[in-house]
């Protein structure tokens, strides 16, 4: 399976939230090419950008952040928070963005993920970002009674190839994730669907593995050293 660093930015910067919660940021570095840099020479082979301020403000915030990512040789970039226009997914694809990851509009504008799928095929990930089972969105600051296995069926028809899911209470907590709920999930679709939120060991890991993970992103746990991404990669990478 990938595994994949995370990035997650705000006012430029590296961050990490509480179960995805603003008020409670911890800031781990001001350079997010620093950190590509150091993801990269672990043996990363995707990073996962998120543009926090981007996710709650509806358009792309954190630009030249995400072009530093970018410019780091020989790795590829997938780029999740406010994507919610053609415009800013035109943007993130003429600077050679890798996949896109589509979250709010899942729910509010399906019609428009039709056409980037259209445009842009495999290219186009839908997050499942998930509190008790229903659907988060607007950088999950906003619940919905939209269950996680409806958007992923929906999202599906709609011609979307791949998933990334989060459990939105695991999320940055370092405890364990909601295995019960991604084994559901994975049963539920023919799709690959990538795991986050509350990864924090390499059994982990090995555990999301078996449960059928196309891929883990790894984000506090990397940047606390309660999982060595390089080894993490040797083991359960490819």
């Amino acid at each position: 399976m990938e595994i994949i660093p995370a990035i997650d930015l705000r006012h430029g910067a590296c961050v990490r939230l509480f179960q995805g919660d603003y008020d409670k940021e911890e800031v781990f570095d001001k350079d997010p090419l620093a950190v590509a840099q150091r993801w990269q020479a672990c043996g990363a082979a995707f990073i996962h950008v998120v543009d926090l301020d981007g996710a709650a403000d509806g358009h792309l915030v954190n630009k030249p952040g995400i072009l530093e990512v970018l410019s780091v040789p020989n790795v590829r970039v997938e780029v999740g928070g406010g994507i919610r226009t053609s415009a800013d997914a035109g943007w993130l694809f003429e600077h050679d963005v890798e996949r896109i990851i589509l979250g709010t509009i899942a729910v509010e504008d399906p019609a428009l993920v039709s056409q980037l799928v259209e445009a842009y095929k495999e290219a186009i990930v839908v997050s499942l970002d998930a509190r008790d089972g229903y659907v988060t969105t607007r950088g999950w600051l906003v619940g919905t009674q939209v269950p996680v296995t409806d958007l992923c069926k929906s999202m599906r028809d709609a011609g979307v190839s791949r998933f990334v899911y989060t459990d939105v209470r695991r999320d940055g907590t370092l405890t364990e994730p909601n295995y019960e709920a991604f084994e559901a999930l994975v049963r539920s679709t023919d799709a690959p669907v990538v795991a986050a939120g509350g990864i924090a060991t390499l059994e982990h890991l090995r555990l999301l593995r078996d449960a059928g993970a196309a891929g883990a992103i790894l984000g506090k746990a990397i940047y606390t050293g309660s999982v060595d991404l390089k080894e993490a990669i040797s083991l359960y990478g490819g």
